[in-house]
């Protein structure tokens, strides 16, 4: 079997399953990355030597490895000790990625950990699979269609729109900090902010009155970029005060967080104060620019090819139906985009692991939880699309969720319904304090409780006025432009209604890869209902009205619809 090297890390990169042996020294050898020349030749011999051991003993059979084989040894951090709820008033740590899609985890032994050490959300949704929607909905629990916020830029979108409408002031932060929390927000906020007129990067409608210093309300310290896609040469808002870094490879925007988050626990710590500590990345988004260490890794590395790849499904909708096969131009684009974004997740991942050491060392590792996620997924190749997102598809509304923390059971899995409106509630409840949303706390999920009656159902939302070329998530036609629509995803089918009337149903229980469009199938009655139920989801307001709404154990449908 053939290894492909690349600055000291050894990965089976032609393999898209890996071996037993890959799952329990791909984190040995990541850690040679850093090594002396001289030490890296004996750790590499060390490392064959370790994989002929475990080959001999049957891990170098070409079966598919088990589960538990896919788990790999603890690496780096401390994981939470504590199997009983904290206390007091727990810490919270939210690491929120931009475009991370749920196949990029397997490069992240960190977060690979945090699967071990805590509770994975099996099915996790979003709101909207665009930036700026998504994460309007993170900070506050509502919809877009409470929010209003449902583009990046312009009257309905970005920034511009969140804070004319006053969302500020009903975000998760505001009601952490008036409970008596330490808060800091770093990195990225929504679209548009700290871009004003005059400046560069500013798409059309995206310039607004607010100075480029201003700090919203409920964030005791704020670090946050307008513009730090490229993560060099960007301009950094330091509790309103503006600060330009540059090109050197210290100025590498996720490092530069990771060491004002550890600064920030650090300084927390010593004030005996709870704390929430958000870190949102803009890493792995396009122009995907991984850390200068982390630039010549994964030779070879080839996208993943799931079934749905180069594929258009049965009875595509008029926005994906014209797509052609992809060339060899295109698939070579693919892979690099692929290749590029595993490199750009490597510095998310060392930033996790020293928060936990951080965490570890200022004896904070029993009463904090650790969150993982991002914004929203990516397809690449899967449907004949080009790199991009706004579909309803999985590959761009299901997203990863990781949380560790006191109380939450290792090695653990849920498969519960959840989505990023439940976000915001679930910190404040875990603060001790409430807040109003369309969202329902996670909190009882973390602490191993199964309530009886969960939600059944997601809700997606999303409109597509036309995306600006100065948008960072402008794309071409050929990843795919999809026509407003609303969706709604269950543990058993995905439901899609479009603007121009048209309908996409997939049973998921059959067709996991969502390849056979069966809405055609569907009788007057069935349509009916599944119309019923999404329209009540898209007219919830609150708590109580859409958690009622997100209940539609009746509309299940038959296997042979």
């Amino acid at each position: 079997m053939r290894l492909a090297r690349t600055a000291g890390r050894p990965l089976m990169a032609s393999i898209p399953d890996r071996s037993p042996i890959q799952e329990v020294f791909m984190p040995l050898a990541l850690s040679l990355r850093r090594a002396r020349p001289a030490s890296r030749v004996l750790a590499a011999a060390l490392l064959a030597c370790l994989c002929l051991g475990v080959a001999a003993c049957g891990g170098g059979s070409h079966k598919k490895p088990s589960a538990s084989a896919t788990k790999p040894p603890h690496v780096g951090g401390t994981p939470p000790t504590a199997r009983k709820p904290f206390p007091g008033r727990p810490n919270i740590v939210f690491v929120l990625t931009d475009d991370l899609s749920s196949d990029l985890v397997r490069y992240m032994p960190h977060v690979l950990a945090m699967e071990r050490h805590g509770l994975t959300f099996s099915n996790y949704f979003v709101s909207d699979s665009l930036c700026c929607p998504s994460r309007a909905s993170i900070f506050t629990g509502d919809f877009p269609h409470d929010t209003h916020v449902y583009g990046n830029f312009g009257t309905r979108g970005g920034f511009q729109a969140f804070h004319r409408r006053g969302e500020e002031s009903r975000t998760f932060a505001v009601a952490l900090k008036r409970a008596g929390y330490r808060t800091a927000m770093m990195g990225k906020y929504l679209n548009g902010y700290g871009q004003v007129a005059g400046q560069g990067h500013i798409a059309d409608g995206a310039a607004t009155d607010v100075p480029p210093t201003y700090v919203p309300p409920g964030w005791n310290e704020w670090d946050v970029a307008g513009w730090g896609y490229p993560e060099f040469n960007y301009t950094l808002n330091e509790d309103g005060v503006l600060h330009r870094y540059g090109h050197r490879p210290n100025d590498y925007l996720t490092d530069v967080l990771s060491r004002k988050g550890v600064k920030f626990i650090d300084d927390a710590a010593r004030r005996h104060h709870p704390f929430f500590l958000e870190l949102a990345t803009f890493a792995p988004h396009s122009p995907y620019t991984p850390a200068p260490v982390d630039k010549h890794d994964f030779t070879g590395l080839r996208a993943p090819r799931p079934p749905s790849f180069d594929v258009l499904p049965t009875h595509p909708p008029e926005w994906l139906a014209p797509h052609p096969p992809l060339t060899h131009k295109r698939l070579a684009r693919i892979n690099w985009a692929f290749r590029r974004r595993a490199q750009a997740v490597q510095a998310v991942d060392r930033m996790i692991g020293r928060i936990e050491q951080t965490l570890s060392a200022d004896g904070l590792s029993r009463s904090t939880y650790l969150v993982f996620s991002s914004d929203n997924g990516l397809h690449n190749g899967e449907y004949r699309l080009m790199p991009g997102k706004l579909t309803a598809f999985d590959t761009d509304i299901r997203v990863p969720l990781v949380v560790t923390g006191p109380g939450v059971k290792p090695h653990s899995t849920t498969n519960k319904m959840s989505e990023n409106v439940d976000l915001a509630k679930t910190f404040t409840a875990l603060g001790g304090t409430t807040l109003p949303g369309d969202g329902h706390s996670l909190k009882s999920l973390l602490n191993g409780k199964s309530p009886p009656r969960w939600r059944d159902a997601a809700l997606i939302e999303h409109q597509s006025p036309p995306l600006r070329v100065r948008d960072p998530d402008y794309q071409q036609p050929a990843s795919g432009s999809p026509t407003t629509y609303e969706a709604m995803r269950t543990d058993a089918f995905l439901y899609v209604e479009y603007a121009d009337g048209e309908r996409e149903l997939y049973d998921l229980r059959t067709d996991p890869f969502e390849l056979h469009n069966i809405a055609g199938r569907l009788t007057d009655r069935q349509l009916a209902r599944l119309h019923a139920g999404l329209r009540a989801l898209e007219r919830c307001h609150g708590g109580k009205g859409c958690w009622r709404a997100m209940h539609v154990k009746s509309l299940r449908l038959s296997a042979h619809t």
